[in-house]
């Protein structure tokens, strides 16, 4: 019989969707990103989001892209309760029932990325609260690797080499 143990620390990262463009909005937001879940370690420069219309109508164009790393690595059986907390901001900067910042958070840990999601699929698991698990990409022979049902903006190049480089802390952070 295996004995059960304390899950490892992994690495709160975010991705950000926002058509914020006052710098005053984007102060607030990262305040209460930092506010909810520690100091931020590396946010990426913003890119034009153009990997799929789907948020158009809702937001708004143009919508920019960055992604998010946490200084503070985190209990991987809280990814429920900070999905909830980013429903939330997300919420407090909200429009007349619109958004205009989507967060999606994830953990990176050494052999996968999980994305927190409010939308079931077979791929999925419940976690707490209507909130689901994806396993989104994998590591494995020195790199990520996408799913079938991965998102093609996690499954680029340059975000799979990003979030390779970020989980290396993983190991400079263990005992």
């Amino acid at each position: 019989m295996g004995k059960n143990k304390e899950f490892g620390r992994e690495i709160l990262v975010m991705g950000l969707l926002s058509v914020l463009e006052r710098p005053e909005d984007s102060d607030a937001l990262r305040a209460a990103l930092e506010k909810g879940f520690g100091p931020i370690r590396t946010h990426t420069l913003r890119q034009l989001f153009q990997w799929t219309d789907y948020y158009d109508s809702e937001m708004g164009l143009p919508i920019w892209r960055s992604y998010i790393e946490f200084e503070s690595l985190v209990d991987p059986s809280l990814l429920a309760a900070i999905k909830l907390a980013t429903n939330d901001i997300e919420e407090g900067f909200a429009v007349e029932g619109r958004r205009r910042v989507n967060l999606d958070p994830g953990l990176l840990a050494p052999g996968r990325f999980v994305l927190a999601t409010t939308k079931d699929r077979a791929h999925r698991l419940a976690l707490k609260d209507g909130i689901y698990a994806e396993l989104t990409l994998i590591y494995e022979k020195g790199s990520f690797h996408a799913l079938p049902w991965t998102y093609p903006d996690w499954a680029s190049e340059p975000v799979r080499g990003m979030l390779a480089a970020w989980r290396k802390r993983i190991f400079s952070s263990q005992p």
